[in-house]
């Protein structure tokens, strides 16, 4: 069995512009995520989709064929997981355990019964929060560590909103510098005019280091196509899917989603998961 993941932020729910107007950018978001045929797809941004008794979210539900969850948050913008029931049958768990008191954005972790798979697949979809690449870390310590809950396979993926592991750094001269503040090492300031800034990984590091794997530097890895490394925000690759690592025999492909280009200002991506190739040899237990 072959799913297909979507990842995209939303971009203040795509009913807001950047100063709070009414913008509706659903329908084009809409159409870029159908273009794939998704079975999961993992959002983030869900501003106002819970207002109005979920009207946004039972629009999406209905225009996407899927059935919606949504988690709590703090900031108000959280993070919706939509998943195809005709595919994975219904969730057999759906856990935001003190995901709105231990984070900023929030994030929730669905677990569906997958026919082979000795215990359940976790998917979890996640925004790391901007503003402090510390307190991101343990966001990411924290995600990770709840993803795997329900046993060895996990997916998580989202806007990480930190450069990922390795690659192609930022584009700087594009960063604000509330992003540049964030996102690089922190150096002597009196040497900002003489140095490049350096990119702070250690969030994608923290990720890599609870056992996951980034689907497009691992497919990047394998095959030298550049173009699996694009930014999906204006400056850097801070959108990701990532897998534990059972399931990276399973990575097919991973394609950018850049169409309509008014839908967001974050590309989104679909990784397409052969759930036949997971390696079911280590099965264990959470405790």
């Amino acid at each position: 069995m072959k799913l297909t993941i979507v990842v995209q932020n939303l971009q203040r729910g795509g009913l807001f512009d950047a100063d709070g107007g009414r913008e509706d950018r659903w329908p084009p978001l809409a159409e870029r995520i159908t273009a794939v045929d998704p079975d999961l797809v993992l959002l983030q941004e869900a501003e106002g989709w819970a207002d109005a008794g979920h009207r946004q979210l039972v629009r999406a539900e209905h225009d996407l064929g899927m059935d919606g969850l949504l988690a709590p948050s703090r900031s108000g913008r959280g993070t919706a997981l939509l998943y195809r029931r005709d595919t994975l049958g219904r969730r057999t768990a759906w856990n935001t355990d003190y995901t709105d008191t231990e984070t900023h954005h929030g994030f929730g972790v669905a677990a569906f019964t997958i026919p082979g798979l000795p215990a359940p697949l976790a998917v979890t979809s996640v925004h790391l929060t901007p503003y402090s690449v510390d307190r991101a870390i343990t966001e990411a310590d924290f995600a990770a560590s709840r993803s795997y809950r329900y046993g060895p396979y996990c997916i998580l993926g989202g806007d990480i909103n930190y450069p990922p592991a390795a690659g192609p750094g930022p584009a700087w001269d594009r960063m604000r510098p509330y992003n540049r503040g964030a996102r690089a090492t922190l150096t002597d300031p009196a040497l900002h005019q003489q140095t490049a800034p350096v990119p702070d990984r250690r969030v994608a590091w923290k990720l890599a280091a609870n056992g996951l794997v980034d689907t497009a530097w691992h497919l990047h890895e394998q095959t030298g196509d550049e173009a699996l490394l694009r930014r999906t925000g204006s400056d850097d690759r801070v959108d990701q899917l990532w897998v534990s690592a059972p399931l990276t025999p399973a990575i097919v492909s991973y394609t950018l989603l850049d169409a309509p280009a008014d839908a967001s200002d974050h590309h989104g991506l679909a990784v397409i998961l052969d759930a036949d190739l997971i390696d079911t040899s280590q099965p264990w237990t959470y405790r």
